[in-house]
C-alpha cells in the first residue's frame, strides 16, 4: 500500500490516468447523460417490474395462511407433527394428558370469581365473600403444589434421560385454564389411568 512502485507499474498508472482524460468532456462519466424523457422511462420500467415479486408475496401470505390452518387443526385435534414447537414432545404431550386426567381447583377460578364478585356487591355477603377470596387463592396454592410435586415425580419416573425443565410450569399454566379452552384440546378423560 505504501510501498514505492515499479517502473511497471508506474507505466500501467500512467496509462490509466491517460485514459482517463481522454474521455469526452461532455460525458465525464464515459457514457452521455440520458435526456430526461429517457430517465424517466427507465425508472417507470424498473416501478413496474415487481409483477414478479407480488405474486411471490402472495404465494408466501397463502403458504404462511395453510401453514396456521394446520396449525389450528392441529391445536384442536391433538396432531403431534403440526403442533407448535411449545406443545411438541412426548414430555409435553405427558404433561398435558397428566394434568387433563383430574380435576384441578385453578380451572375453575374464573367462574368462582364472577360469582364471589356478585356476592360482593350485596352488603350481606361483603364479609363471605372476602373470606371466600382468600378460601379461593389458597386452595389454588395448594393444588398446584400438590400438582407440580406429583408431576415432576411422575416425569423424573417415566423420563429419566430426557429434559423436563420446563413441563411442570407448561403443566401448572395449563391448570390455569379451564378444561374446554385448553390448546391443545385434552385427549384424555377426566379419571383416565396414564
Amino acid at each position: 500500500m505504501f510501498r514505492r512502485r515499479t517502473p511497471d507499474e508506474q507505466a500501467q498508472a500512467v496509462a490509466t490516468v491517460l485514459e482517463d482524460q481522454t474521455r469526452d468532456p461532455q460525458a465525464p462519466k464515459g457514457r452521455p447523460t440520458p435526456k430526461r424523457s429517457e430517465a424517466q422511462t427507465g425508472r417507470r420500467k424498473a416501478l413496474n417490474t415487481p409483477t414478479d415479486r407480488k405474486s411471490q408475496v402472495r404465494a408466501a401470505r397463502e403458504a404462511r395462511r395453510q401453514d396456521l390452518a394446520k396449525r389450528r387443526e392441529a391445536l384442536a385435534n391433538g396432531d403431534e407433527r403440526n403442533l407448535p414447537a411449545a406443545h411438541q414432545g412426548p414430555v409435553r404431550k405427558f404433561t398435558r394428558d397428566y394434568v387433563d386426567s383430574r380435576y384441578r381447583v385453578a380451572e375453575f377460578f374464573l367462574p368462582m370469581a364472577i360469582l364471589i364478585l356478585i356476592g360482593s356487591l350485596l352488603p350481606a355477603l361483603q364479609n363471605l365473600s372476602l373470606i371466600l377470596w382468600l378460601l379461593v387463592i389458597v386452595l389454588i396454592v395448594i393444588d398446584s403444589v400438590v400438582t407440580a410435586i406429583s408431576l415432576r415425580r411422575r416425569l423424573a419416573e417415566r423420563f429419566p434421560d430426557q429434559n423436563t425443565k420446563r413441563a411442570v410450569s407448561y403443566g401448572l399454566m395449563r391448570t390455569l385454564q379451564m378444561r374446554r379452552m385448553r390448546l391443545p384440546k385434552p385427549q384424555v378423560a377426566r379419571g383416565a389411568k396414564l
